[in-house]
């Protein structure tokens, strides 16, 4: 039989939930945005978040992803030699017009200083170069680019080339690109510094880094600006205050004045309207239920695992979570089986289930401990 147990929140250790509003409380002016907590991958803002737009620059965190891939699983290194090919010259020189490492051609670079310049200088040259010698050619390479980004999960994305210049099929959202910096971060924090550094001066031209984030926000460490006409002014950033990381990424800006403010006021409203809470903690028993033909009348049903969720600061709410598992449970018991779940409802939150597993081993009474049960349930109705 099929039993539940609906629990308040107070028995959870006195973890406090709060709610948060059906409406955005702030706008922006960005065409598209989103606002993400990296540890927990919640939602905080959004705005056409999954609409398939010009990146421009922002997409070359996908090429420096591939990039750290290789130097992460050896078959590169920081100390190999890039030569640059007369067409990365060309399609990524200053003659383009656009951003660039101001490479020669036939020039030997080093990896470690290409990916210097792909990440401060923003040079177009610097990702073809990068994107020719890794694959042979600039268009394979945004062809393995596509492949590598739906296996991690970058659903509305599409590339044609490995700079973000304009191409019908160079597309990705807002919250691909989030989803991207969460990956980057997480999977290669030994190369996460070079986003933070403000300049870098190769062929005896110093640049800054192009981040307006990381000269006006405190704590603001990554990501990547980007601005073409049809993508206007965009920016993916990331910042970290105490043990907290918020991202985002925004699109469709009227100037580089109008993306640092509105970067800043997401991000500022982010970590002052909204907090991480712990609302389960590993171990923590939630529940002890009867046990039918046990050595042990009862067993404690434990959570394996954190659940922390991000949610507003300041509107305290009951949220309903609701203990389920079969009525009575038949030993034998092992520890660590599943006997249940916690349905979790937070309010304008999906619903979600929290398994629960057995906190000991409880072992099937002998023959005459089973008689004596059965005549106990006969005569009393109890176990």
């Amino acid at each position: 039989m099929n039993f539940k147990l609906s629990l308040r929140l107070g028995i959870f250790g006195g973890a406090l939930l709060l709610a948060v509003g059906n409406a955005w409380a702030i706008e922006t002016k960005a065409r598209t945005a989103v606002l993400m907590d990296y540890d927990t991958g919640e939602i905080l803002f959004a705005k056409d978040h999954k609409k398939m737009v010009a990146p421009a620059s922002m997409s070359k965190l996908m090429t420096i992803y591939m990039v750290f891939e290789k130097l992460k699983d050896g078959t590169l290194s920081l100390d190999d030699v890039f030569t640059v090919s007369e067409n990365a010259w060309r399609k990524g020189g200053a003659a383009t017009g656009g951003s660039t490492m101001f490479l020669k051609i036939g020039q030997k670079v080093r990896v470690e200083d290409l990916i210097k310049g792909i990440l401060i200088q923003s040079g177009n040259d610097a990702c073809i170069v990068a994107a020719e010698n890794i694959a042979g050619s600039e268009e394979e390479f945004a062809q393995q680019m596509n492949i590598k980004a739906k296996r991690i999960g970058l659903m509305n994305s599409s590339f044609a080339n490995s700079t973000g210049l304009p191409d019908p099929n160079q597309k990705m959202s807002m919250e691909d690109l989030a989803l991207l910096s969460k990956a980057i971060i997480s999977e290669f924090p030994e190369f996460f510094h070079i986003f933070s550094e403000k300049e870098f001066t190769f062929n005896g031209i110093k640049q800054g880094n192009r981040n307006p984030l990381l000269y006006t926000m405190r704590n603001a460490d990554g990501m990547k600006t980007g601005h073409t006409e049809e993508a206007g002014f965009s920016l993916t950033a990331t910042v970290k205050r105490g043990d907290r990381r918020l991202i985002e990424a925004m699109g469709g800006m009227k100037s580089n004045k109008e993306r640092s403010e509105e970067a800043e006021k997401l991000i500022n409203w982010g970590f002052r309207e909204f907090d991480n809470y712990k609302i389960l903690e590993q171990g923590q028993m939630v529940a002890e239920v009867p046990v039918w033909m046990g050595k042990e009348d009862n067993v404690g049903l434990i959570v394996n695992e954190d659940v922390v969720k991000t949610i507003a600061r300041g509107k305290v709410i009951d949220t309903k979570m609701t203990v389920v598992f079969d009525k009575p449970v038949r030993a034998p018991i092992k520890k660590g089986d599943q006997l249940g779940i916690v349905k979790v409802e937070i309010p304008d939150r999906e619903k979600f289930d929290v398994p629960l597993y057995a906190d000991k081993d409880v072992d099937e009474v002998g023959v005459f401990g089973r008689i004596k049960r059965n005549l106990k349930y006969l005569i009393w109705g109890e176990n």
